[in-house]
């Protein structure tokens, strides 16, 4: 085997992967006899045990490839929980050959939210969706229960449960009227949605295992059963710190996605490269979908700018190629989980009081809503798997051992 062949092969291997196992046969096949033992032993070291690393870090983060989405920085833990007191519980549903489904649960804070409410808002990028409790919302400017994410046909049962959850927390015992948000997409594709397999008992176990920390994200929850731009969605979470000397506000998002368009990655055209995008195969038009996204704030926020950064979190998804297609619900939700502007249920005070953000000092959050929802979208891309589900359908996940040389060749990924 000569010094060059090696050379040739390593590189090239090292930037795709995906084709040391073939460049691994041919040398093995048209050298194996001709040369001495240790240089046998050098090429299975030099490209089998590197090999054994890449697959078994085959899915990832975007973060992971050294993927950098905008200047700002990450909260340690580039979710959605970086925003302190927040917790996500999820509740996956993968039964026989047809159930791909879940729950995913948003809770504001730790305590009684139906007590303590949170300043919210909710913008609509497109309305084809079901998502329940919009117009209390708007009305009146805050959450007053944990925020579920399930599919279109369970939305009903996520009230059911918000309904029951809420009744049956201390101090809630004289309550008589509960405004759930309960969002929604359509996994249809490979879940029997028809079946409504979602209970009520796996929206309360969501809402009861929510907790603080790291989030999963690919196929569980309300992901379980999505498709994006093709490929198979899910959950995607990431979160941004604006600078000390601008606040050092943290921005959190949570996705769950089912949308189409034209995929981009940093700006990188790679539904175009991959030839999988909108308009391509007319026959095969997988745009209509939905996307629901979850914005949460520590900055002292009330809903009207609360809406103005569900506004921008709308434009992260513009970035990843998205279209809000005809027949997608694409929402919002943003809340501020700011402690001195909660609204309190009952109060003998006439006044709200709380310190708010002025509008001048918005422009560093809404660059974090932007690029922490983008980040979030290609998280669930990134992290889900090929699902094969209802009728046989199989979901191809996002093929990162072909995204990633695009990244290179665009130098996203230096």
């Amino acid at each position: 085997m000569h010094t060059g062949d090696i050379n040739e092969a390593h590189n090239l291997c090292c930037d795709y992967p995906c084709i040391k196992i073939k460049f691994m046969m041919r040398l093995l096949t048209g050298y194996i006899y001709s040369v001495p033992l240790f240089h046998v032993f050098f090429f299975l070291v030099l490209f089998i045990f590197p090999e054994i690393d890449a697959f078994s870090q085959s899915r990832g983060r975007i973060a992971d490839f050294n993927i950098k989405i905008g200047v700002l920085s990450k909260g340690k833990l580039n979710a959605i929980t970086d925003v302190n007191g927040i917790k996500v519980g999820h509740v996956t549903l993968m039964k026989n050959d047809s159930i791909r489904t879940g729950v995913t649960a948003i809770l504001p804070h730790s305590g009684n939210v139906f007590l303590q409410k949170v300043p919210a808002a909710i913008y609509v990028g497109n309305g084809f969706g079901k998502l329940a409790g919009v117009t209390q919302v708007q009305e009146l400017g805050n959450i007053e229960s944990p925020i579920i994410l399930t599919n279109t046909l369970n939305v009903a049962t996520g009230i059911d449960a918000v309904v029951s959850y809420t009744l049956s927390q201390k101090g809630n015992e004289n309550v008589q009227s509960v405004n759930a948000i309960v969002g929604e997409t359509n996994d249809g594709y490979l879940n029997d949605i028809r079946g409504r397999h979602v209970k009520e008992a796996d929206i309360l176990k969501a809402i009861e295992d929510a907790k603080t920390g790291p989030v999963a994200e690919g196929n569980v929850g309300a992901g379980t059963g999505t498709v994006c731009f093709g490929f198979k969605g899910g959950i995607g979470t990431s979160s941004r710190v604006i600078p000390k000397s601008l606040g050092g506000y943290t921005v959190g998002v949570l996705v769950q996605t089912n949308y189409g368009g034209i995929l981009q990655i940093d700006g990188v055209p790679v539904g175009e490269e991959l030839k999988k995008f909108y308009l391509q195969d007319k026959l095969n038009d997988p745009v209509d979908g939905s996307c629901m996204i979850v914005v949460a704030t520590d900055a002292p926020l009330d809903s009207r700018n609360l809406e103005r950064l569900a506004k921008r979190a709308f434009m992260g998804l513009a970035k990843t190629g998205g279209i809000a297609s005809n027949g997608s619900g694409d929402y919002i939700v943003a809340f501020s989980t700011d402690t001195s502007i909660r609204v309190l249920h009952e109060t003998k005070k006439t006044l709200q009081k709380g310190n708010e953000l002025r509008n001048d000092e918005l422009s560093p959050l809404f660059m974090a809503a932007i690029k922490a929802t983008e980040e979030a979208l290609l998280n669930s891309l990134f992290m889900a798997e090929t699902m094969k589900g209802k009728n046989g359908r199989t979901v191809e996940a996002l093929p990162l051992d072909k995204v990633i040389p695009i990244l290179k060749k665009y130098n996203s990924i230096k």
